[in-house]
């Protein structure tokens, strides 16, 4: 069952991330952005990097997303919710994702890779808030302002100039 649940999430991760790319509708795109963010996640709970996932989930979906989508919201020139890009490099891009897939499934593939008996870790949360509340504070505090003064800025350019 662990395997069925882990091909399930790289598979909705994948064509999520293709939505992604793919759609020509903006809220569309953000949707399937918010299935790709819950994706790795996922990735991340396989890997038993517990922390991690919880701030994929609270800042890449609770806060980056809900943003893009309000910056898409918000927009002035919006007129109907059908509001859609155009992708005019498609092919180009396409062509360059699919030599780097090439060459890293190659680099992967010729690699020895050292193999260990896996051993499941034990919790890391506390150590890593320990750490964020002691030894790097300042750090920590100085991403939230530079954060903070991000959303201001952006919800100052999406306002409407009378």
């Amino acid at each position: 069952m662990t395997e069925f649940s882990f091909w399930f999430v790289i598979g909705l991760t994948v064509l999520s991330a293709a939505v992604v790319v793919l759609s020509n509708q903006l809220i569309y795109s953000a949707m399937a952005l918010l299935l790709t963010l819950f994706g790795v996640a996922g990735i991340y709970v396989f890997l038993w990097a517990d922390f991690m996932a919880g701030v994929q989930l609270l800042v890449y979906i609770g806060g980056i997303l809900v943003l893009i989508i309000f910056g898409i919201m918000l927009t002035n020139r919006i007129s109907s919710v059908r509001l859609s890009q155009t992708n005019v490099q498609q092919g180009v891009g396409g062509a360059i994702a699919i030599w780097l897939m090439i060459l890293i499934s190659l680099v992967i593939s010729k690699t020895p890779w050292y193999q260990a008996d896996a051993i499941e870790p034990t919790e890391t949360v506390a150590g890593v808030g320990t750490l964020l509340l002691t030894k790097y504070l300042l750090p920590f505090e100085a991403i939230s302002l530079l954060l903070l003064g991000a959303l201001i800025g952006a919800a100052l350019l999406s306002r409407k100039e009378n």
